[in-house]
């Protein structure tokens, strides 16, 4: 038998690279922009298209979907070719991914800026966009799959049972947590309410981090750090069990993200003990990548590329660590809401995600443009203003984490709020801001030098777009072979690992999902709730399209500094109407939970107008665009007729006259502006998220009042 000759797609490679370093860059430049933003008010430009609710999905989209999205395309397109010894199963299919990818992007930085979101954390893109990035990450799922398919190399390698779990995994995960009722092109609800809606949110938004920027990171260190290192895999037993256990933990922790909320107190429990269990996996993860250089420490010293794998290996396991003690109530109590977890989340992103994109980056356009990187010196500069960047943008994180939680839960000896006003531990943290913008401009640098050194290493080479390679075509199996182990033998069976991988997540998420969607008792009614009014309704769709939910809250937790603060802590049934649900996930400003009737209506026009006119030294963007813009009632309608579908109980008939009730409230609130001196027509947005943040807390003050009475 005679070896086949083929050629290696390396056009694709590039491309994928070259989006990767562009989009990197601009990603991290927004994420800089709204870091500057949070103690430079002035940042958001006076206009409704760049404050910091509506830029900073951008940026969260930006790094994880464009940046990490096109660095993890380019590392599978490269390794899956050359572990299974072909080429990708169809040019047209890697072109139309490339492409439609680039699309979706493009997509997401025209409509987010634009206010068309849907609100939840990391899938903000409406439905149309939802729709097309179903279609590409199909069209990436028949590629790679035919590509295994026409292999060269019966077993299937460790790095790529990672791809198989990203794939399978990330289009449950996108399909369930998507499914939304259109009102208009760019406009739809949610179709789980309050606390399913929350669950399932986050059970996506755990597993996104777990399934999009880990799992098929894990599978290219997998494949570049041995090639890097000229080793083999630590221990090949160890990657079982790594991966196995891994998949099948990690899609039970979600519900951490919602300790001390009106989640079932079952499934809280449940996402706290498996996430503990997930240190296990990854560290042996971790610990199988860094004992996969032994032998070769001598190495690291001298390859820059090899000491952002080392990096981006430990920020991995400091990241994996610390999510599971973030899970644990008593730490979770002190610390969500807070820019602990920003800090979090950023070791892992800068790190783990960044410093191992860089690594690939430097170790693979040399071989793609067959030459030497341009400088080592450049790329040495820029390990180590990175890694300054991390410490100086995650230490100040964790300090102002720290700071505002002790500020936020201390009393005096008196028994009285220490820091009753939210603002004062806002202003206390500024310093800590700065600082952070300080470490992103470091960080942002070395990726500039970063492109500057790549672009210069592609001009001096010349790319290999077709690379000669041969290999034994694929002798069928015999009858009988004796395996070495029972997964030896899986590994020569792709559609059925696929589907095992699949089975192995589905138990985790129908256990998990199921009895909090399916039996009403989970989630007890509060008679004194009712649908929100047309205004209050068009109001709140406001509140969603400026990313109000980015800076505050909607859930007051069960302790004592928050009662005092905010009032009674929330109840499940409050929340049955809310298509999404807003509990948000950080606290720059205070909770509005029970925001309703607390001031005048003049109050928060003002406040709307000017910030600081109310509130000395807030670093809240004015929304003076609410006053001169006319309120969009030409979907009222549809609206209503939208929120009836999704169980939501207004009158039969009702979506004929929700304009003429919407106009009479309207009319009411402008008047009691008029009183105060304040002249605005009642159809302006202003009127309408006035009307919303009115209402906000006042069901349950409603049914406290009816049972004192």
């Amino acid at each position: 038998m005679q070896p086949e000759k083929f050629y290696y797609d390396n056009k694709i490679v590039r491309n994928f690279g070259i989006a990767t370093i562009i989009w990197g860059i601009v990603g991290m430049t927004v994420g800089l922009f709204i870091a500057i933003q949070l103690y430079h008010p002035a940042a958001n430009l006076d206009s409704q298209y760049t404050t910091f609710g509506r830029i900073r999905p951008l940026h969260t989209n930006a790094v994880i979907f464009a940046f990490v999205g096109n660095a993890i395309f380019m590392g599978v397109y490269y390794s899956l070719q050359r572990l299974l010894k072909a080429r990708m199963f169809s040019d047209v299919l890697s072109n139309i991914h490339f492409w439609g990818w680039q699309l979706i992007i493009v997509s997401a930085a025209i409509t987010l800026p634009l206010g068309f979101t849907t609100s939840h954390e990391y899938a903000e893109l409406e439905w149309p966009i939802d729709i097309l990035i179903t279609i590409i990450w199909v069209v990436f799922g028949i590629n790679m799959f035919g590509t295994i398919i026409k292999r060269r190399e019966r077993h299937l390698y460790v790095a790529i049972w990672f791809y198989i779990a990203t794939f399978v995994t990330i289009a449950v995960l996108h399909i369930v947590n998507s499914i939304e009722l259109p009102v208009s092109l760019t406009k739809s609800y949610m179709i789980y309410a309050g606390v399913q809606d929350a669950l399932v949110q986050w059970w996506y938004g755990h597993n996104a981090v777990a399934f999009f920027l880990t799992t098929p990171y894990l599978g290219m260190m997998y494949y570049f750090l041995p090639k890097m290192a000229n080793r083999p895999v630590y221990s090949y037993k160890l990657s079982i069990l790594h991966f196995w256990a891994l998949i099948f933990i990690y899609i039970w922790a979600g519900p951490h993200h919602l300790l001390y909320t009106t989640l079932p107190g079952w499934a809280q429990s449940l996402g706290v003990a498996f996430s503990i269990m997930l240190i296990a996996p990854s560290w042996g993860g971790m610990i199988n990548g860094l004992l996969t250089l032994r032998g070769a420490w001598d190495k690291v010293r001298d390859d820059v590329v090899l000491k952002f794998m080392v990096v981006g290996l430990t920020a991995y396991g400091m990241a994996t660590f610390e999510g599971p003690m973030l899970s644990l109530k008593q730490v979770n109590g002190f610390a969500h809401f807070t820019d602990w977890i920003i800090a979090h989340v950023h070791v892992g992103a800068m790190g783990w995600n960044g410093f191992l994109t860089f690594a690939i980056l430097y170790w693979l356009i040399p071989r793609i443009y067959k030459t030497e990187l341009f400088s080592k010196k450049l790329a040495s500069i820029h390990f180590w203003i990175g890694t300054l960047g991390i410490l100086f943008y995650v230490i100040p994180i964790y300090w102002a984490g720290f700071t505002q939680s002790l500020m936020l839960k201390e009393f005096t000896p008196e028994g009285l709020l220490k820091y009753p006003n939210f603002l004062e531990t806002t202003l206390r943290i500024l310093p800590m801001y700065v600082m952070r913008s300080i470490g992103g401009t470091l960080y942002l640098s070395g990726v500039i030098l970063m492109a500057y050194n790549l672009f210069k290493t592609m001009a001096q080479g010349s790319l290999v777009a077709n690379e000669a390679a041969q290999a034994m075509p694929l002798e069928p199996l015999p009858q009988h072979v004796n395996e070495h182990s029972w997964h030896r033998a899986l590994e020569r069976k792709p559609i059925q690992f696929m589907i095992i991988a699949l089975l192995v997540i589905l138990v985790g998420s129908f256990v998990e999902l199921m009895p909090t969607l399916t039996i009403k008792s989970n989630i007890p009614t509060i008679a004194s709730v009712k649908p929100y009014t047309p205004l209050e309704l068009q109001g709140r769709d406001l509140y969603i399209r400026e990313g109000c939910l980015a800076c505050h809250s909607q859930t007051v937790r069960p302790f004592r500094s928050e009662t005092e603060r905010y009032g009674e802590y929330s109840k499940a049934g409050e929340f049955v109407y809310d298509h999404p649900f807003l509990w948000g996930s950080k606290r720059i400003g205070p909770d509005l939970a029970r925001e309703g009737g607390k001031y005048p209506n003049a109050w928060h026009y003002n406040h709307l107008m000017d910030p600081r006119l109310m509130s000395p030294g807030s670093i809240m963007p004015n929304y003076d665009w609410f006053i001169t813009q006319k309120l969009d009632t030409s979907l009222t309608a549809r609206k209503i007729n939208a929120m009836r579908t999704l169980g939501v109980p207004y009158p039969a008939g009702y979506d004929k006259i929700a304009n003429s009730d919407l106009d009479k409230q309207a009319k009411g609130i402008a008047a009691d502006l008029a009183k105060n001196h304040i002249k605005v027509s009642s159809d302006k947005e202003v009127i309408a998220i006035i009307a919303y943040l009115q209402r906000l807390g006042t069901d349950i003050k409603a049914d406290k009042s009816a049972n004192n009475n």
